[in-house]
């Protein structure tokens, strides 16, 4: 079944299942006391450690021609994907999370201005429609938190979604490469400067145990399944996946600290769900109308490279 799925759906599939992952993330975040720069050592230790050990298992002494093969994907998503989590962390830290939100919804309108002009990727006017209405919805969903917090999380912020369209446009270029395996150098240059601020040290214990849960099971799922993303999807609807971690980080909230949320924030979550769901639901009618024709659907991109 797997097999003769349409590459667009696989996308959604995989994308969507690591934004799931993902979705405790800024929880976490929050829930912990540990300063910024300890916090990323163990974040970037532990989780670029499972991610290597499965690169290593996967491609064995294959990896470096593997990694290679990632071409501009192998210089510029580590540096992104790093940039990117220093900026979520550091800013969840000095701003509200709903001010991190909006700002990190910007990700799929970049990415496809970026895909545009640097990889004449063209995205579907469907696709910038649903862009569009799916970030007034995020925006309506945490509209009640902009302006708490220190200003200087927004400027910090700003970085996010530039990274996150960087990483998941650049991807995408490769043409079904898998570039996965660039995560664990992506990992290490978030360590480094970890190391040169001093965060080598042990938290404390009930912070630790976050951290363990957090590094060692939902992030590597998360991000190994989010780099996958571009193998199927254009950059931009990849970003456009990750809107759905607004909604998830948002009744994870509501159910362990009673964060009840607000009446936009409802109507915005709904939005969102409705205009991807509906838009899901388009394709794949499009895509079974060609099945049926016999015609082959010009909407797949390259098949993923092993």
């Amino acid at each position: 079944m797997w097999e003769r799925m349409p590459l667009r759906l696989k996308g959604y599939l995989i994308t969507g299942t690591g934004v799931l992952m993902l979705s405790p993330d800024a929880l976490f975040v929050k829930d912990t006391e540990t300063d910024v720069a300890t916090f990323m050592f163990w974040r970037a230790l532990l989780l670029g450690s499972v991610l290597l050990l499965v690169a290593v298992l996967r491609y064995r002494s294959e990896l470096p021609q593997a990694i290679k093969r990632c071409g501009l994907a192998a210089w510029v998503c580590p540096l992104a994907i790093a940039c990117g989590a220093w900026s979520f962390v550091a800013a969840n830290r000095l701003t509200a999370a709903g001010n991190v939100l909006v700002i990190q919804n910007m990700a799929p309108l970049i990415a496809g201005v970026i895909g545009l002009i640097f990889f004449s990727q063209k995205l579907r006017l469907q696709t910038w429609i649903v862009i569009i209405l799916c970030v007034f919805g995020a925006v309506l969903m945490v509209a009640g938190e902009m302006g708490a917090g220190n200003p200087i999380g927004l400027i910090v912020a700003l970085a996010l979604p530039v990274a996150m369209a960087l990483n998941t446009t650049v991807a995408s270029a490769q043409r079904g490469v898998d570039t996965t395996v660039i995560l664990p150098l992506a990992c290490a240059l978030m360590l480094i400067p970890a190391l040169l601020m001093g965060g080598a040290s042990l938290p404390e214990w009930s912070d630790m145990k976050r951290l363990l849960l957090l590094s060692l099971f939902f992030l590597p799922c998360a991000y190994f399944l989010i780099q996958s993303g571009p193998r199927y999807l254009p950059g931009a609807e990849v970003s456009l996946m990750l809107l759905l971690e607004t909604i998830l980080g948002t009744l994870l909230v509501w159910w362990w600290v009673g964060e009840l949320p607000t009446t936009l924030a409802f109507i915005g979550g709904g939005l969102i769900l409705s205009v991807l769901a509906g838009s899901a639901l388009l394709d794949l009618y499009r895509m079974n109308r060609k099945a049926a024709r016999g015609a082959p659907d010009p909407r797949e991109i390259t098949r993923p490279t092993d």
